[in-house]
């Protein structure tokens, strides 16, 4: 029978967020319905918001989330009901070629449930990332529910889904970081600390976290940057000298992009060593353009990567970085700059532009 529950739903472009109420399907074949315990409040849920995704209104906002499994469809054999799992937007579907040549984490064909949860009056909303969990239920795809152990914190656990993971994996997966690698890392909001975090938990020997706001490369140094720069009044040489100075004079083994504009790609183009990787991770915009010598590109040498969601593979990377967290040595925790309720993520929207937090999470 379905539910009808509390959601967050952006009605239309540039306006509030409101609390309605939907309804939530039972789940068909594949699909499965999780009671959704905390979801951290990321900037993509603002790009839905104010139209900087695709015009499908209503959206069902949030996507960071962790929960129990409360129903089932036919044929779900990743998880039974009463399992603690996080949510992520790339279920794989174990046929395209990546999946066949043994890549799952570049799958081309990811997929979300088939249904769709509704406003009361039967109009379909779109979830963001597949996912929509502002909501004290939401309906996914089995492949997007992960289990994991349900001793960890959801609050924390649910930052895997997307920032956190992303971040971190750009560092751990995509570069990747060897042991005794040097690191610059530009941008430290959620998604850039994340990278610093994920440098050190890889053996970086030296981590460069770069930003305009000290209070972000506060936030850095203590997830394990050695060396801040704080890039304001800086331009594209100033900053490329001092990550030169900071690194032997020779640049960083691996610079990180987690602004995702051309300035700071170029930033890390030029402040990496000979035969250095660049990882662009932050998202740029359509309009954005880049202008660089391909002499340039050639002479350098290395490799220029992007990493689309870390290039996680939740059923491997979720449960180990939990079990790291269990562990102590990785300090997830630190991410949840806040708890909030349902009610509340309108003026989380406003307390994220103002720089002040990693992550507010809503806690249902």
């Amino acid at each position: 029978m379905p539910w009808t529950v509390n959601a967050v739903v952006a009605l239309a472009k540039g306006e509030p967020v409101s609390t309605v109420q939907i309804i939530v399907p039972d789940p068909g074949p594949g699909e499965v319905v999780v009671d959704v315990a905390a979801c951290g409040v990321c900037h993509t849920d603002l790009h839905y918001r104010e139209g900087g995704i695709t015009d499908d209104y209503p959206f069902l906002l949030g996507h960071e989330a962790a929960g129990t499994v409360s129903a089932i469809g036919e044929g779900v054999e990743n998880v039974v009901v009463g399992d603690s799992v996080v949510l992520n937007w790339r279920a794989v579907c174990g046929q395209c070629r990546a999946c066949r040549r043994g890549r799952p984490q570049y799958c081309f064909n990811t997929h979300n449930a088939t249904q769709k949860m509704t406003l009361l009056d039967g109009a379909p909303l779109s979830p963001a990332l597949g996912i929509g969990a502002f909501a004290e239920k939401t309906l996914v795809a089995a492949g997007q529910a992960t289990k994991v152990d349900p001793g960890v914190d959801p609050a924390v656990a649910g930052l895997l889904g997307c920032g956190v993971m992303a971040g971190l994996g750009a560092a751990v997966n995509t570069a990747p970081v060897q042991r005794g690698d040097t690191v610059a890392v530009i941008g430290c909001g959620g998604v850039g600390c994340a990278a610093v975090a994920g440098a050190n938990l890889a053996g970086a020997r030296r981590i460069l976290a770069i930003d305009l706001d000290d209070s972000k490369l506060e936030w850095a140094r203590a997830l394990g940057a050695t060396h801040t720069i704080n890039s304001s009044g800086l331009d594209q040489d100033g900053v490329v000298a001092a990550i030169t100075a900071l690194t032997d004079g020779f640049g960083a083994d691996v610079v990180i992009d987690a602004v995702g504009r051309p300035e700071t790609w170029k930033q890390a183009f030029y402040g990496r060593d000979l035969a250095g990787t660049v990882v662009l991770v932050g998202v740029p915009t359509p309009e954005m353009m880049l202008d660089i010598p391909l002499a340039d590109v050639f002479g350098r040498g290395g490799a220029l990567k992007s990493s689309w969601y870390g290039d996680c593979l939740p059923e491997r990377d979720f449960p180990a970085l939990l079990e790291m967290y269990t562990q102590g040595r990785l300090p997830l925790d630190a991410f949840v700059s806040e708890r909030i309720g349902l009610g509340d993520v309108e003026q989380a929207f406003a307390t994220m532009k103002s720089g002040t937090v990693l992550r507010s999470v809503v806690v249902l």
